[in-house]
């Protein structure tokens, strides 16, 4: 279905993660025909890679990238780079311990397009996997109710 939408509204998406690894990509590749609407992706597990090529700001990188700004300017980024209609992306802390004085189940995923930028922080739970999974679903609903928006 969200392919589908994508593809009638002759729209692309792109996505740059962090926390899914590659896990949100390979959900948006698996349909038939996923090339026609998914342009490609970043995965950034570094600070000097969200800044360097997702332009992240220097700031974030002291507060570190599980932080709604940097999902932002990730989101933002990867649009830019890819050349995008949207694009999604996903920061935060699986586990299995906290990361830049984050815990567990801190997550922010954020969605691009040319009306600016939108993020949600879902609390998953459960062990890695689960909350990556979490995350990867979060953030396809995400992009689902931007082109079916709710009356």
């Amino acid at each position: 279905m969200l392919h589908a939408a994508l593809h009638a509204a002759g729209s692309t998406v792109a996505v740059a993660k962090s926390l899914t690894g590659g896990l949100l990509a390979l959900v948006l590749t698996e349909a038939p025909g996923a090339s026609e609407v998914f342009v490609g992706s970043m995965t950034a597990y570094t600070d000097g890679v969200t800044h360097g090529v997702l332009g992240v700001e220097r700031a974030l990188e002291r507060r570190g990238a599980v932080d709604a700004k940097a999902a932002r300017q990730m989101a933002s980024g990867v649009r830019r780079l890819m050349g995008s209609t949207y694009a999604l992306s996903t920061t935060g802390v699986a586990g299995p311990g906290e990361q830049d004085s984050q815990p567990v189940g801190t997550v922010f995923i954020a969605l691009a397009d040319a009306s600016g930028t939108r993020c949600i922080s879902p609390n998953p739970d459960g062990d890695r996997r689960a909350i990556q999974e979490e995350c990867a679903a979060e953030a396809l609903r995400l992009l689902q109710t931007r082109l079916h928006p709710s009356p």
